[in-house]
């Protein structure tokens, strides 16, 4: 670098403080004291380039806490930064507030700062930098500053370049050296924090908080640990008022979690563009903002609350990777903002300004990580849901639901699936099988698992014939992951059910009179293992009236109980509590393993209601297939049912589902956007329509919507208003990939 005899040139004619020291750590400490006293800075920093010539690494950062853990450890020599400019130049160089798009580049200091940097530099030797932060609050450095640093690093300079001259080395080691300085500016006793009269004890304190803050940031998985760590750390240290995290894109800002009394912040913050004039929108765009006396509307009104409070709102921001560019413009935005309110007026003094940065900083990195997760679960879980089947299989004798619900412990996709098959005959194949782990390869195994059980099962093979060739196939394979199967031909004929298993649990069954027993089998092993003699399997009787119940082993938890003893409680306990109805009952069966304990695993549930084939039932039920996007769906569907109700000697009701089903099929083909399945039951008592389709989402009613995009939203589920003022109860539940929405009509007179 040309500009270094120059710059030497230039040291030998100026004064240096005299830094006296015969060893590195005590020179370093007498020129960082020295910065931290003269400037009234909260840290001061010494940078050393390494052995390679192309970085400087800090040596040692001095300071008060917490400012001395925020100063970054190493940098580019050639880095646009004040103490990397320095060392280039030779001259004092001054980086001022860089705002948020530098700092989260350059990975500096999160809270507004000031940094002066001189370099040290003797006529033979170029060893660095030394640098002093302050807050923004103490105002910029003045002429004075500028001079007393570049006389300290002179004197650093001069003692360092004797120090190399005797043969030591002059390096940074592998981590900087933290020495605690206080000086008269920043060792202020400040009301809650600390012990008056203390030196350091204002500094421990705010730190105690902006520690735990991280260990709890760094085991949050979920939104709601991000503002339970926040509420801990943040508001109720700081006692705050309330704390609402919001979220920036698509242009604007949405509400993500928020705490205490935040009705108000939160209406005036979610959905707001990132280009209005409000302090929130201004501090995802820049720097901190801090208000010590405002006003913020009321939660229900315009009006604005009497009371004034203190506000302050701060960028989420971790690193330059969370910084998104904000168009047409081609500026910057961090992810979003921390909005804080406090309970009358209310100072901020330095130390606390900086604290409450960091801490926004932090939280902005744990928000973009639960949000990412969030992604990549839903498009495992959409992914895993896409490989389930739409519809169930359906014959007159045989009523079947399913339930899946995904593991909350982990973001990847599972391996678990259900079918039903319609087998030759009068037979019907029920499936449910788990694939071992979470990852795209275990969701792999089980497409392929499921693909051959169905093409084994629909040429007619024996269950334990459809288990033994698709685990000799998985095994021909190589696959890694081991696959658990239960596999129950019915045949709705006789009720004739042969039962065969690879590993699985083994299915239950409710008896007529309320019994709940085990269609017992042979164990056998998974599929995927290499046997030398085939699977086998068992035959049952299964009256009719009865229902079975097929599971994977997420479904019952792992509370230590026997799984199937839990599997039987379960079961008999949401029978009694649903009345025998199927759709209830599984709604029942699944609400169990709703708690996050109990979902580490995913959990598949398969009911069945078998029907006697020569009863009434058999000739009472029909179903109707509407292919995507068929315009004439919907009239088919009023004349399917008009037709059944008619022959089964209702028409009294006739007139009622045509309007319901009318409602239900066009909400399904023109939100759905899939194939739709319709399928009608009569009983003693009461007519039950089932629409199916591939949305999981379910349908809300709607009678009032707050905006025209909400209306545009919300608009289909005003019919739901119709269904719920006809039917006696109706609900919609999930179905695989799709959901089943269900409602039953009282027979009159019945």
């Amino acid at each position: 670098m040309e500009s270094f005899d120059a710059a030497g040139e230039g040291l030998r004619r100026r004064g240096a403080t005299r830094i006296r020291g015969t060893d590195l750590v005590t020179i370093l400490h007498s020129g960082i004291r020295e910065a931290v006293h003269r400037l009234g800075a909260v840290a001061a920093v010494v940078y050393l380039l390494d052995e390679d010539r192309n970085e400087l690494r800090a040596a040692m950062i001095g300071g008060g806490p917490p400012s001395v853990f925020t100063l970054p450890g190493r940098m580019d020599a050639e880095a646009p930064w004040a103490s990397a400019r320095a060392v280039v130049t030779g001259k004092v160089e001054v980086l001022a507030d860089p705002g948020p798009e530098e700092a989260g580049r350059q990975h500096m200091p999160s809270y507004p700062y000031v940094a002066l940097a001189a370099p040290v530099i003797s006529d033979r030797h170029r060893f660095g930098a030394i640098t002093a932060v302050r807050l923004e609050t103490h105002g910029a450095y003045g002429t004075a500053d500028r001079t007393g640093l570049r006389e300290i690093g002179d004197g650093l300079a001069a003692a360092l370049a004797e120090l190399a001259e005797s043969g030591a080395v002059v390096a940074p080691g592998p981590t900087p050296l933290l020495v605690p300085i206080l000086s008269p500016e920043t060792d202020t006793d400040m009301p809650g924090w600390g012990l008056p009269g203390v030196p350091g004890s204002v500094g421990a304190s705010l730190e105690y908080p902006l520690r735990r803050l991280a260990e709890m940031l760094n085991q949050a998985t979920t939104m709601d640990e991000v503002v339970r760590a926040a509420r801990s750390y943040v508001v109720s240290p700081f006692r705050a008022r309330s704390l609402v995290l919001a979220s920036a894109s698509e242009g604007r800002l949405w509400v993500l979690g928020h705490c205490g009394v935040s009705s108000g912040v939160v209406r005036n913050v979610h959905g707001i563009r990132l280009d209005a004039r409000t302090p929130a929108a201004e501090a995802v765009r820049g720097r901190p903002l801090f208000i010590s006396e405002g006003r913020l509307p009321a939660a229900d009104s315009d009006i604005f609350d009497d009371e004034s409070q203190a506000e302050a709102y701060l960028p989420l921001s971790g690193s330059r990777s969370y910084f998104i560019d904000l168009p047409p413009t081609g500026g910057r935005h961090a992810v979003g903002v921390c909005c804080l309110s406090f309970e009358g007026p209310r100072d901020f003094p330095p130390e606390e300004r900086a604290v409450l940065s960091t801490m926004a900083g932090w939280l902005g990195a744990a928000v973009k990580r639960v949000e990412l997760s969030a992604e990549q679960r839903a498009v495992a879980e959409s992914l895993q849901r896409r490989l389930l089947p739409s519809t169930l299989c359906e014959v007159p004798q045989l009523t079947t639901t399913a339930r899946f619900r995904p593991a909350t412990g982990t973001s990847k996709v599972g391996g678990d699936w259900y079918d039903v098959i319609k087998a030759p005959g009068e037979r019907v194949v029920l499936v449910v099988g788990d694939v071992e782990g979470h990852a795209l390869e275990s969701t792999a195994v089980m497409s392929q698992a499921r693909t051959a059980v169905t093409s084994y099962a629909t040429e007619g093979h024996s269950p334990s014939a459809v288990i033994d060739r698709t685990g000799r196939l998985l095994a021909a394979l190589g696959m890694e992951q081991l696959v658990t199967c239960c596999v129950i031909a019915l045949d709705t004929a006789d009720g004739m059910a042969e039962v065969a298993l690879a590993g699985h649990p083994a299915p239950l069954v409710q008896r007529p009179d309320g019994t709940i027993g085990t269609l017992e089998a042979p164990a056998n092993l998974p599929l995927g293992v290499t046997l030398s003699h085939v699977y086998e399997g068992r035959e049952h009787v299964v009256e009719p009236g009865s229902v079975l119940m097929l599971y994977s082993d997420g479904l019952i938890g792992c509370d230590g109980t026997d799984p199937e003893v839990r599997a039987r409680a379960l079961f008999g306990s949401s029978s009694r509590e649903t009345g025998g109805d199927l759709e209830q009952l599984a709604d029942g069966l699944i609400a169990d393993v709703l708690g996050p304990h109990q979902r580490r695993d995913d959990a598949v549930l398969l009911l069945a209601c078998y029907e006697d084939a020569g009863g009434e039932g058999s000739q009472r039920a029909g179903s109707l297939h509407i292919q995507q996007r068929d315009l004439h769906g919907v009239k088919a569907a009023r004349a399917f049912v008009d037709d059944r109700l008619n022959s089964w000697g209702l028409a009294e009701v006739s007139d009622t589902l045509r309007l319901i089903v009318s409602e239900i099929v066009t909400n399904a083909l023109i939100h759905a956007g899939s194939d739709v399945d319709v399928r009608l039951r009569a009983f003693a008592d009461h007519v039950r329509l089932e629409v199916r389709d591939s949305d999981s989402n379910p349908p809300v009613p709607s009678p009032l919507a707050l905006s025209e995009e909400e209306n545009a939203r919300a608009e289909h589920g005003r019919g739901l208003l119709i269904v719920e003022a006809l039917s006696g109860q109706w609900n919609t539940s999930p179905n695989g990939r799709g959901k089943t929405v269900w409602l039953d009509v009282a027979v009159p007179d019945a």
